[in-house]
């Protein structure tokens, strides 16, 4: 396995072949640390979520995100007690990155000044894609819930699947719509 600093670095759950700038829908789901039942609860009888606080301050910040990414629409979502699924879809209008409207902002931060830390020009803060976008929503849904629950945690990564077709997309869909019918407590 591979070392940086002397420490041993978990590949990236992310596939390798695919540019998760790139247009396309994307199924996300992100869990909080250790399951914690941090944004409400599902009585038995219930169809739906007892949002706590911290459960609408999630949901404001996903409804939030194409505000911070102009380039991301979302469709259907839920916030589960200790978990999010949703749809996100990248839609550039000119998809070819070497037109990108954002290139020269790019090319000139890389040029005036030295991009920090080991990820370089990698960064993902510098680049319009699913893990910047992902990476603002659990730090400002963070940020905001600390400020009424101090052990407030994400789990450390998320899951995606990037959607293929439209049997997949309506099947992922449906699956989120009804995902609060199928709770169990978990």
């Amino acid at each position: 396995m591979e070392k940086f600093k002397n420490k041993y670095r978990i590949p990236s759950a992310r596939a390798q072949w695919w540019d998760y700038g790139n247009n396309a829908a994307y199924f996300i789901t992100i869990c909080t640390k250790n399951m914690v039942h941090y944004f409400g609860e599902i009585p038995p009888v219930e169809t739906r979520l007892i949002a706590a606080l911290q459960g609408k301050i999630a949901e404001s910040c996903w409804i939030d995100i194409p505000n911070h990414f102009p380039y991301a629409q979302l469709d259907s979502f839920v916030i589960m007690p200790n978990h999010i699924h949703g749809i996100i879809i990248i839609n550039k209008p000119d998809s070819d990155f070497k037109n990108s409207p954002n290139l020269s902002e790019k090319q000139s931060l890389s040029d005036s000044i030295e991009v920090g830390g080991f990820a370089g020009s990698n960064n993902p803060m510098l680049n319009d894609n699913i893990p910047r976008i992902i990476r603002w929503f659990k730090g400002r849904c963070t940020f905001e819930i600390r400020k009424i629950q101090l052990d407030f945690k994400w789990q450390t990564r998320y899951y995606d699947r990037i959607i293929r077709n439209d049997q997949e997309y309506n099947r992922i869909k449906f699956y989120i719509e009804n995902n609060i019918n199928a709770w169990k407590g978990g």
